[in-house]
């Protein structure tokens, strides 16, 4: 028989050599390192505070309790590796890293903007600093964070405005192709955030606030034309905006706050009354439409510096009908003896003794199917005998009166306590407007809706006509003209020296005179700018 060869080969041994040299090494390692039962102690260091403290541990004893265990006090900030909460069941260190923070203020200084206003009466290229820029300061806070006594971060941990920065303002004098015109009064307007007065004639024009940040939402002159009321806009949160007041006599006064906030719907000057005004709030929403009404009416006395002194609530907050989240607006009679109320559901009289809203009749509400709600516009004759305002009518053919489209204008006699209809189909934006003047057949502005059956989006035709609802003149704009949006417009205040009426509106965002007895039109303004007028 053949001989067979036992001898396996010498590489195949050397390479089980190396594998079981292999598993021994790590089982060498492995047992030197972890081989600890629970009946054992484990020899454990502790570095806190640059030493090092040699403790012996119960196997599974946790971070935490070794730590108590040798009065190792930790503070809010300190950080431990491994976590309190981590059981030893080898060898370790425990770190503990002193965590600590401090505070570095530093005040920088924040650069003032520049804004530039055109002006017509100003030669072409002209500039005048109708207000001078000043920087602002802001007080920053760091955080600073430091690991056993090295700093790992430096973070903001606060800003506060100390001195809020002034923009420079620059009017520049632009060329204007419109003449001059003698008015009667003061005519104020707002213009790019700006308040502006003309006295004399439409060519003398000066700024009162050239703070960029009137709102429009109150924008009227006291009845002596000595004060201008008005909103500024708020940067602050939950804040709409602030009720503020600026003397027209004195042309270096600034801007006076009355410390009232979120003023929506109405703020007026209380006629035959020493600087009194009133207002109406809202809360703030973070919803649309950005507000829940709170249809309060307060009264605030100011003194002969335009401070408040002394506050009344004649109206407290309340619900407000139907509708009521939107608001309710106040008119007084021209002699302040009367104040009506009108909200979305109803009109009626402020009782000013029992502090009560008093109906005297109601509304059809209006859907609009979005997030505002209609309130008709209103306007008292000169004598204060009758009051005029645009009622919701019933239309045939629809189920639900509140989706009817027509609008008509209306006069409700005081003393007889009756209303009449006077034009029908007006729109809902009609905003009647009596002349001033003692005459006692006087004339009553109002807009007409281009397109009445959709007079919540149609443009507007400015018509004048008597009292009693005869003699309609449309007097603005001319025929084949685009029409106006619609608005409040202003009649010019009576002059016993010579009486020329005039109606004061904004179109595309200018300014125009329209003569009623001349019956002439005057562009005055071309910036296209300007959002509110008033004229006393």
């Amino acid at each position: 028989m053949p001989k067979i060869n036992n001898q396996l080969p010498i590489s195949f041994i050397s390479w089980l050599f190396w594998l079981i040299s292999l598993v021994l090494i790590l089982l060498l390692v492995n047992g030197c390192s972890s081989l600890f039962t629970p009946t054992q102690t484990i020899e454990t260091k502790i570095l806190v505070d640059n030493q090092i403290i040699i403790v012996d541990v119960q196997y599974g004893e946790k971070v935490a309790d070794v730590l108590n265990r040798k009065n190792v006090i930790l503070n809010n900030l300190d950080r431990v590796e491994p976590q309190g909460n981590s059981e030893i069941k080898t060898e370790m260190e425990i770190k503990v890293v002193r965590v600590t923070e401090e505070f570095e203020v530093e005040e920088i200084t924040v650069p003032f903007s520049q804004q530039t206003v055109k002006n017509e009466s100003l030669p072409e290229g002209q500039t005048l600093i109708i207000q001078p820029g000043k920087n602002g300061k802001k007080e920053i806070t760091h955080r600073l964070l430091f690991e056993n006594g090295e700093q790992v971060s430096r973070t903001i941990a606060r800003e506060t405005v100390m001195d809020n920065a002034q923009a420079e303002i620059i009017m520049v004098g632009v060329q204007s192709p419109f003449s001059p015109v003698t008015i009667p009064g003061k005519l104020a307007y707002l213009s790019a955030g700006n308040a502006w007065v003309i006295e004399g004639n439409t060519g003398e024009r000066r700024p009162v606030v050239t703070t960029g940040d009137l709102d429009g939402r109150i924008f009227n002159l006291s009845p002596e034309s000595d004060w201008l009321l008005f909103t500024r806009k708020s940067e602050l949160e939950n804040e709409i905006n602030s009720l503020w007041l600026v003397n027209l006599l004195d042309t270096s006064s600034k801007p006076i706050s009355l410390q009232v906030k979120n003023v929506v719907h109405f703020a007026d000057w209380v006629p035959n009354e020493v600087n009194t005004i009133a207002y109406s709030t809202v809360e703030p929403r973070s919803t649309p439409p950005g507000w829940q009404a709170n249809n309060d009416l307060v009264l605030v006395e100011i003194n002969k510096s335009g401070y408040p002194v002394g506050e009344e609530v004649l109206i407290d907050a309340n619900s407000g009908g139907i509708y009521g989240w939107w608001g309710t607006t106040y008119t007084w009679s021209n002699g302040g003896n009367m104040i009506i109320y009108a909200r979305p559901d109803s009109i009626g009289q402020v009782n000013t003794d029992s502090k009560e809203l008093v109906p005297l009749f109601n509304l059809i509400p209006v859907e609009t199917g979005s997030d505002w709600a209609w309130i008709p516009g209103i306007g008292f004759s000169s004598d204060d005998s009758t009051v005029f305002l645009t009622n919701h009518a019933p239309a045939s053919g629809l189920t639900r009166d509140e989706d009817s489209p027509r609008f008509d204008l209306v006069a409700w006699v005081i003393e007889d306590d009756y209303t009449v209809s006077l034009v029908p189909e007006t729109g809902m934006f009609s905003y009647p407007e009596p002349a001033p003047y003692p005459d006692e057949n006087f004339l009553v502005a109002f807009l007409q809706a281009a397109f009445p059956e959709k007079s919540d989006t149609s443009r507007y035709r400015l018509v004048v006509m008597d009292r009693d609802g005869s003699n309609k003149i449309t007097v603005f704009p001319s025929e084949g003209s685009t029409g106006i949006e619609p608005q409040k417009i202003a009649w010019s205040p009576w002059n016993t020296d010579k009486m020329e009426r005039w109606i004061g509106l904004i179109n595309q965002g200018n300014l125009w005179l329209i003569n009623v007895d001349l019956d002439q039109e005057q562009q005055i303004s071309g910036d296209g700018s300007i959002i509110r007028i008033d004229w006393k």
